[in-house]
């Protein structure tokens, strides 16, 4: 698995979390949901994403056809 392709399973796994909290816990927990969209918005415009830095840490390469930042 590659780098971005962690950051897709990251993301889409922390999605859900954030609907079920959501649902389970407390209805204000949309706003992780929110804050997980926003940091995808600024990921893309910055090439600055947390959750690259920490699957680079853990062994993830990158795909042959991206740059690195």
């Amino acid at each position: 698995m590659t780098v971005e392709n962690g950051v897709r399973v990251f993301a889409g796994i922390m999605i859900w979390i954030s609907i079920a909290l959501t649902l389970l816990v407390h209805p204000l927990f949309w706003l992780f949901t929110a804050f997980i969209g926003l940091n995808l918005i600024q990921s893309a415009f910055t090439g600055l994403c947390p959750a690259t830095i920490i699957l680079r840490k853990l062994g993830l390469k990158d795909s042959p056809n991206c740059s690195t930042k």
